[in-house]
């Protein structure tokens, strides 16, 4: 049975004001793991110790470490509704990645002026969760990835389906998993999720992050497709 597509309206006058707080911006290693951020605490569960992780440490090795998924999927509330109750995810943070404004706030990536695609951070449990069920379980049906820089009635560039792969396994992993789903016929159109490089992490403003946990009922495009 091949899937539906959202056709959800925007319910007028949900988004919040617009701020002019400037977003906490993150930089991540070339392992995928966040370092200190620019401003704001930096968060110890998301740090990993390399030394550790070299010497063969077992609980490392069986997985033990948190790990990082960096996703878009359209209006980044519903995204983040979703993943943030599914099991082995340890934490989400909505934010802005993928352009080429070196601070951008809603407003610059709203009108499409950053590059910047609204996006999702997850911290999950590997042993619990793997990055591949992540995009194949999750990912890939809570949102319409035939649709060209939109989902429903949000249009533009920073509205667009993408994968940041954080380290070259995870690359490997949404190129395998984009492959699956494009053959397997559940979609009537060709997938347009681009795999795009990993770059900077700039959170969103706070009054986004559980945005619709914050506010039930709020607009969202995204729903479970089977």
């Amino acid at each position: 049975m091949a899937y539906d597509h959202c056709h959800r309206s925007r319910a007028p006058g949900r988004r919040s004001p617009r701020r002019a707080r400037r977003a906490r911006t993150a930089y991540f290693r070339g392992d995928g793991w966040p370092t200190q951020p620019t401003r704001g605490p930096a968060r110890p569960e998301w740090r990993i110790d390399m030394n550790e992780q070299e010497s063969g440490d077992p609980s490392a090795a069986a997985g033990q470490r948190p790990e990082v998924a960096v996703l878009a999927g359209g209006c980044f509330w519903g995204v983040e509704e979703i993943l943030r109750v599914v099991p082995g995810v340890l934490d989400t943070d909505v934010g802005y990645t993928g352009g080429w404004h070196p601070n951008p706030t809603y407003d610059d990536t709203h009108e499409s002026k950053s590059g910047h695609a609204e996006a999702i951070r997850v911290t999950f449990d590997p042993s619990v969760l793997s990055y591949e069920d992540l995009l194949e379980r999750w990912f890939f049906k809570l949102h319409d990835p035939t649709t060209l820089n939109r989902q429903g009635n949000d249009v533009g560039t920073q509205y667009r389906s993408a994968i940041f792969p954080q380290t070259p396994e995870q690359r490997s992993a949404a190129e395998r998993v984009k492959a699956r789903v494009e053959a397997s016929g559940k979609w009537k159109r060709p997938i347009t999720t681009t795999i795009e490089p990993a770059s900077t992490w700039h959170s969103a403003e706070g009054y986004h992050q559980d945005y619709l946990r914050k506010h039930p009922g709020g607009y969202s495009c995204h729903f479970m497709r089977e």
